[in-house]
């Protein structure tokens, strides 16, 4: 049986250099970074390193770039410390966000009484960007908006730049959940005017268990997280050295060899979608992610011409093929409501029929793509 591995939109393959260099902060650098001797010294030195390597890579300064444990602490941290530290009292996003947001935005508003809205999507998706416009016009109350660069299950993009431009137009905050994007697609802060995002190590082929905030300079947010002084007074706790350093080789591995790469993943992007048209007719591709001008070129989110007893199967029968993908969000693997995201943009005769992502990274192969539509083929056809 053959192993397929292509559900990298819920975490990627370490690179064997990020997987080294832990394995030496293990071993050598070991002292707590906020003991002042040398062993700490040495540790420190390296953290500040890895927050200058990553503000570099952005345009952005070290000071702007926060530690966590990953894209959900991010965004739970910068969207309550918005409400309680900066007054906010209106939160507009949509609702095809990462639970990571659309919860903690629902806790907000019943512990705060905070406003609450969601932006109009097309048929596809993605936010309306003259809806928008439409609610910040008429808002009175401090306002954030929080919407998603790349949708973690079907792929969207939206342009970024505009919305970021239209938030400072009516001078207001923007948060964007960039945790399927920032290691696979350029960002340039200065230009770019968010006031903060949200990343995570192991979407780039780091480890788990770290990430990091980009919080604008200037904006008076206060830690959630009490104790010592460890980032810069923001998050407490002694820092995690190895997942640092794991998260600064594969940050700068991501974008060294990103042109590269993208044109590869791409490329097998295609290729899959091809194929399946060719060999499976009716097949669909939810949101924008069968068209690269409009969605990532990391993921595919393929609904099946297959009825709701056969897609009942589907997953199973693919993971006992040994390949391995998902109905969507890792997150919510456990739910039984299905997608929240497809929910909102598919026909309830094409919920009905199995829906599956298909993430790929610069591991896979053509031939790997070929087993798999052979497998579907075979389901299917039984």
């Amino acid at each position: 049986m053959q192993k397929v591995y292509l559900d990298s939109a819920a975490t990627t393959q370490p690179r064997p250099e990020v997987i080294a260099k832990m394995q030496d902060a293990l071993a050598n650098f070991y002292g707590n970074p906020s003991s002042t001797h040398s062993f700490g010294r040495a540790a420190k030195t390296q953290i500040e390193k890895a927050r200058k390597t990553i503000a570099k890579q952005l345009n952005a300064s070290p000071s702007e770039i926060i530690f966590t444990s990953g894209g959900t602490e991010a965004d739970n941290m910068i969207l309550t410390s918005a409400v309680i530290d900066l007054g906010v009292k209106h939160i507009v996003t949509s609702k095809i966000e990462h639970h990571a947001v659309l919860h903690t935005v629902e806790a907000l508003q019943v512990t705060y009484g905070i406003k609450v809205s969601y932006v109009n999507l097309d048929e596809f998706g993605s936010p309306d960007i003259e809806d928008l416009k439409s609610i910040l016009q008429t808002t009175a109350e401090k306002t954030l908006v929080s919407l998603m660069h790349v949708n973690n299950e079907i792929g969207n993009m939206i342009d970024i730049d505009a919305f970021a431009h239209l938030c400072k137009e009516y001078q207001v905050y923007f948060h964007s959940d960039t945790v399927q994007s920032i290691g696979h697609w350029e960002w340039d802060l200065s230009k770019t005017p968010v006031d903060f995002l949200t990343a995570a190590a192991h979407k780039f082929h780091g480890p788990k268990g770290v990430g990091f905030a980009f919080i604008r300079k200037n904006i008076p947010l206060k830690p959630m997280i009490h104790g010592g002084e460890q980032e810069r007074g923001f998050r407490a706790g002694t820092e995690p050295f190895h997942n640092i350093v794991g998260l600064e080789t594969a940050f700068i591995l991501a974008y060294e060899n990103l042109e590269e790469e993208r044109n590869y993943v791409t490329e097998l992007k295609t290729y899959f979608m091809d194929r399946l048209q060719k060999e499976i007719p009716g097949v669909k591709f939810n949101g924008y992610s069968g068209d690269n001008s409009k969605s990532t070129y990391t993921l595919v989110n393929v609904c099946l011409p297959l009825s709701p007893e056969q897609g009942a199967l589907l997953l199973f029968q693919l993971d006992l093929k040994g390949i391995s993908c998902s109905k969507g969000s890792a997150c919510q693997s456990g739910s039984d409501s299905g997608s929240h995201v497809l929910n909102e943009i598919l026909s309830k005769d094409d919920l009905d029929k199995p829906s599956i992502r298909f993430s790929f990274s610069k591991f896979n192969t053509k031939e790997e793509l070929d087993y798999v539509i052979a497998c579907l083929m075979e389901y299917i056809e039984k």
